[in-house]
């Protein structure tokens, strides 16, 4: 039987759209030549960067007041880019969360570029949960304010929207990025790195507001200056065309065949829930990392055993019934089930039962 990817990444992709791709790498019918041997400065691959920007703008209702770039790099470029890009020569200082793994990755290099201030940091409940409205006392003249809205490692994720209006509010939206509807004009910029829910990994999407790109500090180098991608149309220098035609597939799939963020919504909510249930009912043979349900991740359900010898029996029974990626990340270990949006509803119950199963053995 073929595995079922419970990864955190790289995540599972749609069947269809794995199957489109396997035919694209033989040939891409329209142009008679493999996606691997297509120029970047061809009139197709322009049209597939044209029909993303699209397809996005269409899934979120994004305006024209934001531009949408597509860049390399990973999520990790972004921590040093937009600290260049919003902090540098500012005489401000920028306010970051402090709630986990990634978040813990994007606040260095931010400070090579200027002041920082931790608004919040979860350390001392060892990420186990998210600040609540209370405790976040913004400052009006921060100079942008940065959160991760999903922290894939310890399955805890906001469900609501942070920051002050006024406030170039910035959000790293990696893991759950196009998993459900938002106001995505209300960020002032947003980015997403792909092999999560977007596509295979070597793209990262970007969105910000033009008008932030009308006083860019000096001394940045073109290929870190959003303007040479956004005047390049996301072709500055060689792009990952088989990782962007990808992502173009998922976004066609999202929109042809899922029917938008609004029922990707509901979909990955019922998948979530049923996973959490097993968890909730387990009188404590599971135990979820999340302290307060109400933080809990739709996007990645992690959990512990009472001993690190049933976890590593789990793991293997798990694998041996064809279940793969669901080894928690090195930093925190234990079990994680990521069900990113193309994780199917039958694979979710497939691990429900044997999660049954495992724990009345």
């Amino acid at each position: 039987m073929n595995e079922l990817n419970f990864s955190g990444g790289p995540g599972v992709l749609p069947a269809g759209v794995l199957a489109e791709a396997q035919q694209a790498i033989q040939c891409v019918p329209e142009v008679g030549l493999s996606v691997l041997g297509i120029s970047h400065r061809s009139d197709w691959f322009a049209a597939v960067v044209e029909e993303i920007e699209h397809n996005i703008r269409r899934l979120l209702g994004l305006p024209q007041s934001h531009a949408l770039i597509l860049l390399q790099g990973g999520a990790t470029l972004q921590f040093s880019m937009i600290p260049m890009l919003l902090l540098r020569d500012s005489g401000k200082t920028a306010e970051y969360l402090r709630t986990g793994y990634w978040s813990s990755k994007s606040i260095p290099p931010a400070r090579f570029e200027g002041d920082v201030r931790v608004l919040w940091d979860g350390e001392p409940s060892g990420f186990r949960r998210l600040p609540r409205p209370e405790a976040l006392h913004f400052s009006p003249d921060a100079a942008y304010f940065h959160y991760v809205s999903n922290e894939t490692v310890e399955g805890i994720q906001f469900h609501d929207l942070l920051g002050l209006e006024g406030v170039p509010r910035v959000c790293d939206m990696s893991s759950d990025f196009l998993s459900r509807p938002f106001d995505a004009a209300r960020f002032d910029m947003l980015y997403a790195h792909a092999q999560k829910n977007l596509g295979p990994a070597g793209v990262t999407l970007a969105i910000l507001r033009r008008d932030l790109l009308e006083q860019v500090p000096a001394g940045i180098p073109p290929i870190l200056d959003y303007r040479a991608h956004l005047d390049a149309r996301s072709i500055y220098n060689t792009p990952p065309v088989f990782a962007i035609y990808v992502v173009l597939l998922v976004t066609r799939w999202l929109l042809h065949e899922v029917g938008g963020l609004e029922q990707m919504a509901v979909i990955n909510a019922r998948k979530a829930e049923r996973l959490y249930q097993v968890i909730d009912e387990s009188a404590g043979f599971y135990e979820g990392w999340a302290l307060d349900p109400a933080d809990r991740s739709l996007m990645n359900v992690s959990f512990r055993l009472p001993s690190p010898e049933l976890q590593a029996d789990f793991l293997r029974q798990a694998g041996e019934a064809g279940f793969s990626g669901l080894a928690g990340h090195r930093s925190l270990g234990g079990i994680r089930a990521s069900v990113y949006n193309a994780m199917t509803i039958e694979a979710v119950d497939a691990l429900c039962d044997f999660m049954r199963r495992f724990a009345t053995a």
